[in-house]
């Protein structure tokens, strides 16, 4: 008679075989998932077309852009009120105003009230009041807007030389009531800015808007991220940033050189966003961050930029969290400096507007707007 028992295969006699499937069929996915993201890597098209760009030695951090904490003691104004307050405007009257990343243009008063005097729909990033009292906005998805007192929004401009704007980012307002503002870049919207950067290619401009006319005219082409726009004391030139080429270009309106332009600042020892100006000869340019090693020596391998693009953003070159405003006077002198190198308090300044003594600061990823004493 035969042992049932040992009919029967024993776990040790069967268990092996089984494992050894499992793995098979693990090897087998993860040589799948590795093929696949190779394809997709080396292969797949890449979302930017990246040239090389050999970018100079960043200047040392010394003499008046020594670091410093000054602006580790800055006021903080509306904190977790507001969302990525890019720039900043103060009325006479103290109020502040900002454009946020929900579409949202708020006014602060100085009580610290936050009121929401418009919903844009798109991304306002650049403010300037007019002289007939509006708020003129750039709205990097809509395009330059004219807001009223009471909320009611105008689009003035989304388009020049029959091409629609593709990313209006600064603005800046003649005492004559022309726009001056900037496209920085036709090819990558405000979700988008770090592609710009990567491929190193120039599709940003400066424009301007004549109210009584209508008319648009693009003042210069070929800007790297064109960004804050400021115009000089006499309104003899306007300035813009180029955010991915460490510079200020100077454009000239009138005199001699009408019609020109000429590098203002080259070489900054950080990124320069928007750029104000006090009206009695001075700018206030603020740097978003310091320069970025990694992304200076990315940039003249236009391949690993290429295939950089393709991957998740977290493997990409990070931002320091710096707080960095330059003061400059009309010559391009580089006159002072306010910092906060651990970007506790305040980081990533995008903006730097003057008012009654204090310097007011924004920023793309704050949730609060800097109020600083000037000396």
């Amino acid at each position: 008679m035969t042992d049932a028992h040992a009919e029967q295969p024993t776990d040790s006699a069967v268990a092996p075989p089984a494992r050894r499937r499992e793995l098979k069929r693990f090897l087998v996915l993860a040589a799948v998932i590795v093929i696949g993201l190779a394809i997709y890597v080396f292969a797949w098209p890449s979302p930017i077309d990246p040239v090389a760009y050999e970018p100079p030695l960043k200047p040392p951090l010394t003499g008046v852009l020594a670091p410093n904490d000054r602006l580790a003691s800055a006021e903080q104004i509306a904190v977790g009120l507001v969302n990525g307050p890019e720039d900043v405007e103060v009325d006479t009257a103290g109020r502040v105003f900002t454009g946020t990343a929900d579409g949202k243009v708020l006014r602060i008063d100085p009580d610290g009230t936050v009121n929401t005097l418009a919903e844009t729909g798109g991304r306002p990033v650049g403010l300037c009041m007019a002289p007939d009292g509006n708020l003129i906005v750039a709205d990097s998805a809509r395009g330059v807007l004219s807001i009223d007192p009471a909320g009611n929004i105008t689009v003035l401009v989304n388009g020049a030389d029959n091409e629609r704007l593709g990313f209006a980012d600064d603005v800046a307002i003649a005492r004559n009531g022309t726009i001056y503002f900037s496209d920085a870049s036709a090819k990558f919207g405000p979700d988008e800015y770090l592609y710009d950067m990567l491929e190193g290619r120039p599709h940003g401009r400066l424009v301007s808007y004549d109210p009584a006319t209508r008319d648009t005219t693009t003042l210069l082409r070929g800007l790297y991220f064109a960004n804050g726009v400021a115009l000089s004391q006499n309104e003899d030139f306007v300035l813009v940033n180029e955010t991915y080429r460490f510079r200020i270009m100077r454009y000239w309106l009138s005199g001699d050189r009408a019609g020109q332009s000429e590098v203002f600042v080259d070489n900054l020892p950080g990124y320069p966003d928007n750029i104000t100006s006090n009206g009695q000869g001075i700018f206030w340019l603020a740097l978003f961050t310091v320069r970025n090693d990694d992304a200076d020596w990315l940039a003249p391998r236009p391949y690993l930029k290429g295939v950089l693009a393709k991957m998740p953003a977290f493997l990409w070159p990070k931002a320091q969290p710096y707080a960095f405003v330059v003061k400059l006077d009309e010559q391009g002198q580089i006159l002072d400096s306010i910092q906060d190198p651990t970007g506790k308090n305040l980081r990533e300044i995008t903006s730097a507007f003057e008012r009654n003594g204090h310097l007011y600061l924004g920023s793309l990823h704050n949730d609060r707007i800097g109020k600083y004493k000037l000396p």
